[in-house]
């Protein structure tokens, strides 16, 4: 399933890091773009690139990303962002050109939506960091959860104990 191969690829990167990250806080991510049950990771050439630029043209998908918090003497503590995307409908050319561009090539399901690509989202529902590849605000609480003094930068939230991590 989409959900748990996505946390289970977070997890594993976190706990590949975590021996040589010197006991600090390892976050790691991973985003795949799912249509039609689909799993899209990063495409392996111009043709992959293109074949999922015309999957998601003219539909929604649902882009996930999975985070993984470790954190020296805890668990590690994952948590899982989904956001719908739906694409316009994307001509020939414009899916060439932008495969071209390069900017496919390292993103999950063949787009940027930072990038170039924002011209083809029609809209989203959810979270746009989460599209981007790093949902802040899912990290935040990740990171507040396994310990609040992350809330140190906010005195009136943390009752101005002062943060370890800042």
């Amino acid at each position: 399933a989409p959900d748990a191969y996505c946390l289970r690829l977070a997890r594993a990167k976190a706990e590949a890091v975590a021996p040589a990250a010197g006991g600090r806080v390892v976050v790691a991510a991973d985003t795949v773009v799912v249509v039609e049950h689909e799993v899209l990771g990063k495409p392996a050439d111009a043709p992959d690139a293109r074949r999922m630029l015309r999957l998601l043209s003219g539909r929604g998908h649902d882009v996930l990303t999975a985070v993984a918090v470790l954190a020296p003497g805890t668990a590690v503590a994952t948590a899982l962002e989904r956001t719908a995307v739906e694409f316009t409908a994307l001509a020939a050319g414009e899916i060439a050109s932008y495969v071209a561009s390069g900017e496919p090539m390292d993103k999950a399901g063949a787009y940027a939506i930072q990038g170039l690509a924002s011209r083809f989202v029609a809209r989203i529902d959810g979270s746009y960091s989460n599209v981007v590849g790093l949902p802040v605000a899912t990290v935040y609480r990740l990171l507040r959860d396994i310990d609040p003094r992350w809330l140190a930068g906010y005195p009136e939230l943390n009752d101005g104990a002062e943060s370890p991590y800042l």
